[in-house]
């Protein structure tokens, strides 16, 4: 059974559960359609969830920003700013793409806050080009409204604690989700489960903030083992819906039935969810503010774990750049809100200028001819070996030498220890820059680098600190 935390109700304006105490957790259910040049926004659902809210209401207000999106909550009365969530969406993702060009798609989306005890406005927000946000729909809502949903916790009996630090508004709640594995199968996922949240808090900086989280863990029971991967003519009636071939790249997992596996999640307390999968076949995803997702039995599941875990959690940007990836290129590259990638407009005020190792040059030589030599063989065997769908265990081979290369490539590099703007990041091999030669968000090493370590801070601050 899960706890039941009570804490101090404070003056915010918000539905009380029955013992006074606790806001209610309400979610607000839309569909997101359009195409690269229109978005359409469409009601589906407001709904109250069967557990208090778990978030910190002492910091009700988002200051970190690191989202393509931002929602905001306004009172109708008196217009005052009530609640803030910076996020990003798998519409946003998808927009970027080629696909949006030629034709349109829709995307269920939610956004989930405290319950307001009044009638209030939401308003949804995008960056522009600028990467300023501005307004793209608002609509009103009656928290009184007899077609607000009141959700059951059919699964509420299944979440198994793995780790609980205290009350969860004191603390950053994380589900980790389980996909495609069967009754039979549910002791894997448990281990599973234990042993990559182990994996988390060995990793800086949630080792030293270890106290500050609560870890949950829920794996509905699935009819078969496995997702799908339609790229082999697999598919998979899984709970949550997750998919290999997202945005038709082999690797990238999603799920896009996001009420369902809203539904399922909805039976525990949760800011961050990541959902692992009973496959072997290397792959993840990760969307700030929405979830991330790993393939559990891969060689490298620690690495996808934690790796996919910064990118929802923390808004970091992929620093690598030589991989296939479905997006396109943008046209006039402006500086990202991402916190570890920049276009070095102006290095004497680069953004992670607190950081930068005193006397480093940036932009920071690298050996990255050698780099772009080496990767370009290397994406070309990588082809190839999904090309003829050949056994994992040479595939988990090959990312076992890349790393060797890069460790010893690296190694013998002037400022393989500085902080500085190392050009290579983003996707882009030029234009774009990261704060170190090596970290968690560019290869398969096991550490982050100081300016993503900061930026995971900050979160953790959001969530657990007045």
């Amino acid at each position: 059974m899960l706890r039941h935390y009570v804490f101090a109700a404070l003056a915010f304006g918000f539905v009380s559960t029955a013992a006074g105490a606790e806001p209610e957790t309400m979610r607000v259910d839309f569909v997101h359609s359009g195409n690269r040049d229109i978005e359409i926004f469409s009601l589906d659902q407001v709904v109250i969830e069967p557990l208090p809210w778990p978030g910190n209401m002492r910091r009700p207000v988002d200051t970190t920003l690191r989202g393509k999106y931002l929602f905001e909550i306004y009172d109708a009365q008196s217009k005052l700013l009530k609640y803030s969530r910076s996020f990003s969406s798998i519409y946003g993702e998808w927009e970027t793409t080629a696909e949006s060009r030629t034709m349109n798609r829709s995307f269920h989306e939610s956004v989930r806050f405290p319950a307001p005890e009044s009638q209030f406005q939401l308003v949804l927000k995008k960056r522009d080009p600028a990467n300023d946000f501005i307004e793209i729909w608002r609509i009103d809502i009656d928290p009184a409204d007899m077609l607000v949903h009141r959700e059951s916790a059919p699964y509420r009996s299944q979440v198994i604690p793995i780790e609980v630090n205290g009350p969860s508004p004191e603390k950053v709640d994380l589900l980790i989700l389980g996909d495609g594995y069967t009754e039979k199968e549910h002791a894997k996922f448990v281990e599973r489960a234990r042993a990559l949240s182990a994996v988390l808090f060995e990793t800086s900086p949630f080792r030293e903030r270890r106290e500050d989280f609560n870890v949950w863990a829920l794996a509905p029971a699935a009819n078969e083992s496995g997702i799908s991967r339609p790229s082999t003519g697999i598919h998979r009636d899984s709970p949550l819906g997750t998919t290999y071939d997202s945005f038709r790249s082999e690797r990238y997992i999603l799920t896009f039935s996001n009420k369902k596996w809203r539904q399922v999640a909805a039976s525990a307390p949760y800011e961050f969810v990541e959902i692992i999968t009973n496959t072997e076949t290397y792959g993840g995803g990760g969307i700030y503010g929405l979830f991330s997702t790993a393939a559990a039995d891969n060689e490298w599941r620690d690495y996808l774990f934690i790796h996919e875990f910064g990118h929802h959690f923390g808004g970091l940007g992929d620093e690598y750049y030589t991989s296939d990836v479905a997006y396109e290129p943008e046209e006039s590259p402006v500086e990202p809100y991402s916190p570890n990638i920049t276009v070095l407009a102006d290095p004497d005020n680069i953004k992670w200028k607190r950081f930068v190792t005193p006397g480093t040059p940036l932009p920071t030589p690298w050996p990255k001819q050698d780099y772009d030599d080496y990767a370009i063989e290397y994406q070309s065997r990588r082809a190839a070996i999904r090309e003829r769908n050949a056994p994992e265990s040479e595939m988990n081979a090959l990312f076992a030498e890349l790393r060797e290369f890069n460790e010893k490539l690296f190694a013998a590099a002037p400022y393989s220890a500085a902080v500085g703007a190392f050009e290579g990041a983003g996707y882009a091999s030029k234009g774009k820059y990261r704060p170190t030669q090596q970290c968690l968000m560019f290869d398969r090493s096991t550490t982050f680098c100081p300016v993503c370590a900061a930026a995971l801070i900050e979160v953790i601050d959001e969530y657990s600190r007045p």
